[in-house]
Formats: structure tokens, C-alpha cells, sequence
């Protein structure tokens, strides 16, 4: 198995198919005595602000340009 030139590794198929690791899934690299282990990153609940932010995903009306959009959180 090779890193390529972006730093990038493939983990076999096998082996996130035997832990659950599916495409957009959190991982982070632990070392310890020099040795790299992949983990799930802990999962993370998401809190109040997190749930405000997806209940207005998609709520943008049309009309408003970018550059009056600005203007108003200059006033």
C-alpha cells in the first residue's frame, strides 16, 4: 500500500466494510510509540446551534443580491 502525492491512502474495502467506515465518515490518526493507528473521530451531538444552522439550510428567498445582503449586516 502507497501514500500518493496528495497524501492520500486507500483503506480496503474489507476492512471499512468490518468497521462501519462509510464515505463522509470522521477518522484522525493516534500515534503512539511511533506507532499510527486510524480511529473514528468521536462522534460529536449536535448542539443547539448546529440544529438552528440546518433548519435554515435552503430557506434563502430570491430577490435579495449578495451585494444587498452585505449591506445589510453593515448597517
Amino acid at each position: 500500500m502507497r501514500i500518493t502525492s496528495k497524501g492520500q491512502v486507500t483503506i480496503p474495502q474489507a476492512i471499512r466494510d468490518a468497521h462501519g467506515l462509510l464515505p463522509e465518515t470522521e477518522v484522525e490518526f493516534v500515534v503512539v510509540d511511533g506507532v499510527v493507528t486510524l480511529v473514528k473521530a468521536e462522534s460529536r451531538r449536535p448542539d443547539r446551534a448546529d440544529r438552528a444552522i440546518a433548519n435554515l439550510e435552503g430557506s434563502a428567498r430570491a430577490g435579495v443580491t449578495t451585494d444587498e445582503l452585505l449591506a445589510l449586516t453593515r448597517e
